[in-house]
């Protein structure tokens, strides 16, 4: 097996002027660089803006700036069921009227799709409804938006008052997933789906005002220091662009991958491995049971951690940085992480799972 020894922190799922977004795509690489991110994926909403990706550089420093799509039907009102698009190569908001035929266009262009914002709370304070993921009976998409940070935000605003609240004080907001997403992913994931699971921002950068007030809230940068997706792999990034696109969408479609919620702490450097009699593997992989398995967690700091198997808690670790368990029986593993930051024990790292057969 290789080694998957390269960790690259992406933050995913943005949007610039081109949609409803406020910033350009400089503006979001340059927020990156600050943030010390390795990539960004812009998504924009129902078109494929040509010409951004790349890197971008200030001194020693850079970023990958991918570019992908966010694609819904518009025609359909409430708006409902975005899907997340990457690596097609070309525009396919043209097929948004079906999402079957949307997700099997994304796979004859070789693309990957993620259901964005599974679930959702309206937010009529802001003139939010809530885009939720309606049409479950497709198939052959790579996975889920199992963490949103905007969506996260409009849970929290009620009123306007609190709103503004909010935009003063964002890092009281992320508290964990929605427990209904959990809960979906873990039903599909029974069902034999092989479905992994990112991290997005779904940043946008607003503009505020209320009355005499103007901010700019949840700007690029606030969203890159929260909710980024992790991947792990074999390969480094070595600054072309068409073999460093390749090897993050694999990874991610592969679910060589972990959700981290910075703010708390760092998340770089957790792991969630697999030992058994002949092989070893990673998030995302499968591996035999014969002869016994053991599962190890590390985790950049202590913490609280849990083993859940088949969507059950079967383990939990309170204030471990490293965590064992052996098993003989066959299941789907995946572990969940929490961390007190500013008075609560708030989610801090979901892996992608195991399969043990």
């Amino acid at each position: 097996m290789p080694t998957f020894s390269n960790e690259l922190i992406i933050n995913l799922h943005m949007h610039t002027t081109f949609s409803d977004g406020s910033g350009s795509h400089a503006d979001i690489a340059q927020a990156a660089l600050r943030s010390g991110l390795d990539a960004v994926i812009v998504t924009d909403h129902n078109i494929l803006v040509a010409g951004p990706e790349g890197y971008y550089k200030d001194g020693k420093k850079r970023v990958l700036l991918l570019v992908g799509e966010e694609v819904h039907d518009q025609a359909r009102d409430p708006q409902k069921s975005h899907l997340l698009i990457f690596g097609a190569g070309r525009e396919l908001a043209g097929y948004a009227n079906d999402p079957q035929l949307l997700i099997d266009a994304v796979r004859r262009f070789g693309g990957t799709s993620f259901i964005a914002h599974p679930f959702e709370h309206a937010a009529p304070s802001i003139g939010e409804t809530a885009i939720d993921w309606v049409d479950w009976n497709v198939q052959g998409y790579n996975g889920l938006e199992l963490w949103n940070g905007f969506g996260e935000i409009k849970s929290v605003i009620p009123t306007k008052l609190h709103a503004l609240f909010y935009a003063f004080f964002p890092k009281l907001i992320a508290r964990a997933p929605y427990k209904n997403v959990i809960a979906k992913w873990d039903e599909l994931l029974s069902s034999g789906q092989r479905i992994f699971a990112i991290g997005g921002s779904d940043a946008h950068a607003l503009h505020l005002s209320l009355g005499p007030l103007r901010r700019e809230v949840f700007p690029y940068a606030f969203h890159f220091s929260a909710i980024n997706t992790h991947v792990l792999t074999a390969e480094p990034l070595n600054g072309d662009l068409s073999h460093d696109r390749q090897i993050l969408f694999d990874a991610m479609a592969n679910g060589h991958s972990f959700v981290g919620y910075e703010l708390p702490g760092q998340t770089r450097g957790f792991r969630f491995t697999a030992q058994g009699r002949d092989s070893a593997v990673i998030m995302g992989d499968e591996i035999s049971s014969d002869g016994g398995v053991t599962l190890q967690i590390k985790l950049p700091q202590p913490a609280d951690c849990r083993l859940v198997k088949n969507g059950q808690i079967i383990k939990k670790w309170t204030r471990h940085q490293v965590c064992t368990y052996i098993t003989t029986d066959p299941g789907i593993y995946r572990v969940e992480v929490y961390k007190n930051y500013l008075g609560l024990n708030r989610g801090w790292i979901f892996s992608n799972p195991i399969f043990v057969r």
